[in-house]
């Protein structure tokens, strides 16, 4: 018999780990982030604890599926939605405790007159998205949403229906195509590296190229500097200077790649928890990285077509290459979103994943 427990983090945490092949490329996010995620007093996506639960399920005394549900006031309103969204469903090949879970997600979104349940959507502004369809035999990167086969299979087994295709990317950078880093027309340029000691005014520059560059994007909604802070503050401690920037034209800044070195090597080794172990475990990861991830990328509005974006994916490709990583992976980029998509065919990147998301009428 299933046993659904709420609010139960410790049950909540350890599911991926009782569920899933030790070999599987899930890997979990690191256990005190996780935490903060799900805390209406941390996390600023939540004005209150009625904003979400978190639900686990448990059978003879072992955890055996995870599922959030929550929803987004800012998202709704923006957007004329009226949608609740699960995560984190994590959950064994198991067609009784999939519906159990996404029952009790369905009860709670339901009861509080909403009109369609959506996910995955992981619990920040800058979420990470989607259920993971195909590409099972690759290797993910950190901010990247894997699964194994059969979660989109019990999500169709209970009625959820796909829709919205993404793909992550990933670039062999020794034979990637460098696209030209200068332009002589664009003498104004001048690149703002991400370093610890300026962190926060390069992270609001970001913010702000972020929130105008995807203004048009579906379901994008422009993050608060609370809610960016958040989830970019956590990358002081691991960011790589050469990597991250912010180009200003003429002292303004209309452009930003953010590229962080991969963790997932360092995450799976620590069993994503700080112990007296993490700190040999970082070390060893920091002296031996070769793949890095791009966040995201972003040009202002007024600053489309003129190449910006080409020339700062060519500086970010340099320096990876100087810095002797390999490998660059780069998180999803939606199906209907065609510059992106003919970017990553310039550079000679292979579709990595692809994701959908998965809907439900609760009418």
């Amino acid at each position: 018999m299933t046993e659904i427990l709420e609010r139960d983090f410790g049950a909540f945490f350890e599911v991926p780990f009782g569920v899933y092949e030790p070999g599987s490329p899930y890997v979990s996010p690191m256990k005190a982030d996780l935490r903060r995620f799900l805390s209406s007093k941390e996390n600023p996506l939540f004005d209150s604890e009625d904003d979400f639960t978190f639900f686990a399920a448990r059978r003879d005394d072992r955890p055996v599926g995870r599922i959030v549900v929550h929803h987004h006031r800012a998202s709704n309103r923006l957007h004329l939605t009226n949608r609740a969204s699960f995560g984190f469903f994590d959950c064994a090949d198991d067609r009784e405790v999939a519906g159990c879970l996404l029952d009790a997600a369905t009860t709670w979104a339901r009861s509080r007159g909403f009109a369609e349940l959506v996910g995955n959507f992981n619990l920040t502004a800058m979420q990470q998205c989607g259920v993971q369809t195909g590409g099972f035999e690759h290797t993910a990167y950190t901010d990247m949403i894997v699964n194994p086969p059969h979660i989109p299979e019990l999500l169709d087994t209970h009625g959820f229906e796909a829709f919205f295709p993404m793909r992550t990317f990933e670039l062999d950078l020794t034979t990637a195509a460098m696209p030209a880093v200068h332009n002589p027309a664009n003498e104004g340029e001048t690149y703002a590296p991400v370093r610890r000691r300026d962190f926060g005014q390069r992270m609001e520059e970001a913010r702000r190229v972020l929130n105008d560059g995807f203004a048009a994007n579906p379901m994008f909604v422009p993050l608060s500097a609370e809610e960016f802070k958040f989830q970019a503050g956590e990358m002081m401690a691991i960011i790589d200077p050469r990597l991250s920037s912010v180009l200003k034209k003429d002292g303004q800044p209309v452009g930003v790649v953010i590229c962080i070195p991969d963790l997932t090597g360092f995450m799976r080794a620590t069993r994503s928890r700080l112990n007296i172990t993490t700190p040999w475990h970082y070390l060893r990861h920091r002296f031996d990285r070769k793949r890095a991830v791009i966040i995201f990328y972003s040009v202002s509005r007024d600053q489309h077509g003129q190449g910006i974006m080409g020339r700062m994916l060519g500086r970010t490709l340099q320096a990876l290459r100087e810095g002797g990583y390999d490998k660059l992976g780069i998180t999803w980029i939606a199906d209907e979103n065609p510059a992106s998509l003919r970017q990553m065919e310039k550079l000679g990147a292979k579709p990595l994943h692809t994701l959908h998301l998965f809907r439900k009428p609760l009418a």
